[in-house]
């Protein structure tokens, strides 16, 4: 090997990222104490963007596609080396690659209830769990103000932070939709555009973008769903009272389905003096029978005049027929 393969040696020809894993944010390239030299081959993929360091300082940004390292490609690297020993000199850039994709299904859930004032119920406490979709949007930013100086970033480095914003952000978003607790199951949607909305400006400042928030269940109290199934079952009963009887009437039939002797007998005897009152009760809530058409008053004659045996007014006795109805007078 001559000193041309061994001087050689100490350059990268070709730098690239094949990112594997699924939740890799960002990777720093391993130069492996190489320097990299100016020509070399900078390939960036799809769902990528390569961002070079020099001496701390954010120096270029390539997005994707396939660059040839020269002057004309690193404009602010150019400016900050100055290339005094000439355009083919190697430099000591860190390269730092960043995972634009999305990031899907992340988990989010409230760690301990949520207040939230109800118009029925008053004051109660909400538990709610779903998951979430965010992006690298401005990885400038991001490289900035969350990853520093590290050589590996997963997930896992920020969906922490997310999951604090995310669920501070749903209580206020269930408290200015006003959506009240009985509803909240019927309007996921709804109330997730919502929260979406009111949940993607607080993240913009870590460079990241919020794709998608997904509620999957908010639950209640013990105490809320006990009243609600309670008012649930009350619908479903209608008439109390026709519950009341027919609750009767089948205690009555399994009284008399009971063999167990004087057990069985009691429960009978108490059963029917049940039906009897049911049977009484149910008589005199029973409308009146319709009173039966009044009869015709008797013609009463009194001297001179009588009175009408149809519309009662007053006559004179000899009248066949009354002047004021017409109706044929009895003789």
């Amino acid at each position: 090997m001559g000193i041309f393969s061994v001087i050689s040696g100490q350059f990268i020809d070709v730098i690239e990222w094949k990112d594997s894993s699924p939740n890799t944010m960002v990777y720093r390239y391993d130069r492996g104490g190489k320097e990299i030299m100016m020509g070399a081959q900078l390939t960036v993929r799809e769902s990528q963007v390569a961002i070079m360091v020099n001496e701390g300082r954010i120096a270029d940004v390539f997005q994707p596609g396939r660059y040839e390292l020269s002057t004309q490609n690193m404009p602010v690297m150019t400016l900050l080396q100055s290339w005094k020993y000439g355009f083919n000199s190697p430099f000591k850039a860190e390269v730092y690659f960043i995972n634009t994709r999305q990031f899907l299904d992340q988990k989010w859930g409230t760690s301990s209830p949520v207040m939230m004032r109800d118009s029925e119920f008053g004051m109660i406490r909400l538990r709610a769990h779903g998951a979430y979709s965010f992006r690298v949007a401005d990885p400038k930013v991001f490289l900035k103000e969350v990853f520093g100086t590290a050589a590996y970033m997963t997930t896992e480095g920020v969906t922490g932070q997310l999951k604090r914003i995310l669920v501070s952000g749903f209580s206020d978003a269930v408290a200015q939709s006003k959506i009240p607790a009985l509803d909240l199951a019927a309007n996921y949607d709804e109330l997730g555009e919502f929260a979406l909305k009111t949940l993607a400006p607080r993240i913009e400042s870590l460079g990241l973008k919020l794709e998608s928030f997904v509620i999957e269940n908010i639950s209640l109290p013990d105490q809320v769903e006990q009243a609600m199934d309670q008012h649930t079952s009350m619908n479903v009963v209608g008439d109390l009272q026709q519950y009341a009887q027919y609750q009767a009437a089948t205690a009555i039939h399994d009284a008399a389905n009971n063999q167990n002797g004087a057990a069985g007998m009691g429960a009978g005897m108490g059963a029917g003096a049940m039906l009897g009152q049911m049977i009484s009760q149910a008589f005199q809530q029973a409308p009146a029978a319709a009173p039966q058409a009044q009869q015709a008053a008797p013609v009463e004659y009194t001297g001179e005049t009588k009175y009408c045996c149809e519309c009662g007014q007053k006559i004179p006795r000899s009248a066949k027929f009354c002047p004021e109805c017409g109706t044929k007078q009895p003789q």
